[in-house]
């Protein structure tokens, strides 16, 4: 067995420290979440206990928490599926080759270098310019699609560049009509791809907080609401929300990453089954 390098080991260490970086903060507040009753947000720690996640289920807890998680969900649903289903029609529509296509390309991807914060402060200012009410499901949704659709826009080009239009080509041969050959054909290929369109859209809404500030009108989302309660709650109680908010977030991730994995494999399965039946 060869000797590691001395750079192995520096890299090793490079990994570890970056992995502390990055995840020790979440791992602190969740360990300073369970303070006891007397517990304060830093250590040494006043005891163990349940206390501050008690407090959050309470009515007479800090702020509208679950109000602004409601919110938050049910914006982070609609900007999924409105990401995955405009994400679809552009990546179908780029398949093609039409004047003006590179020029929409790019600004389809400005919007990822334009600050957050000035989109959040030019959609605002377009409601109020034009009589319209600033609300967290019209311009608070329209803020936060300037964000979701060019991530997904890009998952579905690199989708359909990798496409063989040959599985198109046949369906139509046997007499499929368009939207049968997209419905039988397309959509179950690019199943997978879909669930990630989809897992970007509502982690990235649930997360968003810059381009949601100016855009919610009188009700906060979730970050928003957390990002107030930073300003007079100083007690563990935010802590245990941003625990149960983590866990919240992995939960969605892990449902995302199994249905993309069952449906890979159910792909595969009728892939297989279609290869005996042909030979």
């Amino acid at each position: 067995m060869e000797r590691k390098s001395g750079s192995f080991y520096l890299l090793a260490a490079f990994f570890g420290l970056f992995l502390l970086f990055l995840y020790g903060p979440t791992l602190m507040i969740a360990i300073l979440s369970f303070q006891g009753p007397g517990g304060g947000l830093t250590f040494p720690m006043q005891g163990v206990s349940l206390h501050w996640f008690h407090e959050l289920f309470r009515q007479q807890s800090v702020g509208d928490v679950w109000g602004a998680f409601r919110r938050s969900l049910a914006l982070g649903l609609i900007v999924m599926v409105v990401t995955v289903v405009l994400s679809v029609m552009t990546g179908m529509a780029f398949r093609r080759r039409f004047r003006g296509a590179n020029l929409l390309f790019y600004l389809i991807l400005a919007s990822l270098v334009i600050p957050s914060i000035l989109v959040s402060l030019g959609v605002g200012l377009i409601f109020s310019q034009l009589g319209l009410t600033v609300h967290w499901l019209s311009s608070g949704l329209g803020s936060q699609l300037t964000w979701t659709l060019p991530f997904g826009f890009l998952i579905m080009l690199a989708v359909f560049n990798r496409f063989n239009p040959a599985y198109e080509e046949a369906a139509r041969d046997q007499g499929a009509t368009q939207w049968q050959t997209f419905r039988h054909i397309v959509l179950p290929m690019i199943a997978p791809s879909l669930v990630g369109v989809g897992l970007f859209g509502f982690t990235l809404s649930y997360d968003e907080f810059a381009r949601t500030l100016l855009t919610a009108g009188s009700r906060n989302t979730l970050p928003l609401e957390i990002f107030g309660m930073t300003t007079n709650v100083t007690s563990p109680l935010l802590y245990a929300l941003g625990t149960l908010t983590t866990l919240f977030s992995l939960l969605i991730i892990g449902l995302f990453l199994a249905g993309a994995f069952l449906l890979a494999r159910r792909r595969a399965r009728l892939g297989s089954d279609a290869g005996k039946g042909v030979a």
